[in-house]
């Protein structure tokens, strides 16, 4: 695969450190995006846009110091226009509306696996990558916006296969340490038998992979680590 014509410069905002190391982490492994800033607040993701030229905004609605609707809407006011994906916990309509105001692209909602952010960044890259020359037709507005919409993955789960469900045991994992059935069943909350059903799926699908564990006794167990890139 030829690398793409452009880089986008993203810039990664939460301040929980292990969701915005994890965040960063995930969007490195994306080809065609490499991330230029870090920050914890608001105020420090507003300092980096000021300093530096970004492309996209990986935004988490909820800050110590402020919203992240409120960062948006000071980064407009600055004149800041580069695009936004916001993230966050929140269920609430008004805060996707208010997203959607300020001119956020796209809303990612917690927790999310590897695989989704993939399939957005990706997204993204096509958007931005299109180019539909001088005279633009309804077809080409419709191209562009269709780039943005990560394909949906509900209808491909087989039965017996929640996607709230899945999404939990996903996020349970990492990329750089496996976790046994029994360590993510305790992390999720579900019994050992259907973290094994989901992590087995995920294994199956190319995001996960097997690998042995052997302890000083008993037979080894299997232990599923994040392999967000199917492989690639």
């Amino acid at each position: 695969m030829s690398p793409p014509d452009i880089v986008i410069r993203t810039l990664v905002v939460d301040d929980d450190p292990i969701a915005l190391d994890a965040h960063a982490a995930y969007v490195e492994r994306v080809r065609g995006f490499a991330v230029v800033g870090r920050a914890a607040t608001g105020t420090a993701a507003l300092r980096a846009l000021a300093i530096r030229p970004v492309d996209l905004v990986l935004l988490d609605v909820h800050l110590p110091d402020m919203s992240g609707l409120d960062v948006l809407r000071r980064m407009r006011a600055a004149g800041h226009a580069c695009d936004v994906i916001m993230v966050t916990r929140s269920r609430d309509l008004e805060v996707v509306r208010a997203a959607v105001a300020f001119g956020a692209t796209q809303y990612l909602m917690k927790p999310f696996p590897a695989g989704v952010v993939r399939a957005k960044l990706e997204g993204y890259l096509a958007y931005r990558e299109r180019d539909p020359g001088p005279l633009v037709a309804q077809s080409d507005v419709d191209g562009l916006l269709d780039a943005l919409r990560a394909p949906s993955e509900v209808a491909d789960l087989p039965k017996g296969i929640s996607r709230e469900s899945l999404d939990q045991v996903a996020g349970a994992l990492v990329p750089d340490a496996g976790r046994t059935a029994v360590e993510v069943a305790d992390l999720v909350g579900v019994s050992r038998v259907t973290a094994r059903r989901y992590l087995e799926h995920l294994a199956d699908t190319g995001l996960a992979e097997r690998a042995l564990r052997y302890g000083t006794t008993g037979r080894p167990q299997v232990e599923y680590t994040w392999r967000p890139h199917g492989g690639t």
